[in-house]
């Protein structure tokens, strides 16, 4: 998301099939909030008003690498888990 527009509507672009200067309205009740945000694209933001492609295609590619890595670690921390809780329910 590169911008809110009113209350209900948000601009977003990938940089690739959409561009900064022509981002997409969405109504944010149809995008899920990640919890995640590329300081690099804030500041430019901030400090000019704009920000290339190039860095927001760097910045979506690195938040995708954050996020399959943990989604990676999540899958595999809920079995060992789960096979703990089993065993002290068999009082092992």
């Amino acid at each position: 998301m590169i911008a809110l527009v009113e209350e209900r509507f948000a601009l977003v672009a990938d940089g690739d099939k959409r561009r900064f200067d022509r981002p997409k309205r969405k109504n944010v009740l149809h995008l899920e909030r990640i919890g995640s945000r590329s300081e690099e694209v804030a500041n430019s933001l901030r400090d000019t008003g704009r920000v290339t492609n190039a860095k927001l295609r760097h910045a979506i590619g690195q938040i995708e690498q954050r996020l399959a890595k943990n989604e990676a670690q999540e899958l595999n921390a809920p079995a060992s888990i789960s096979l703990e809780a089993h065993a002290e329910e068999k009082g092992e």
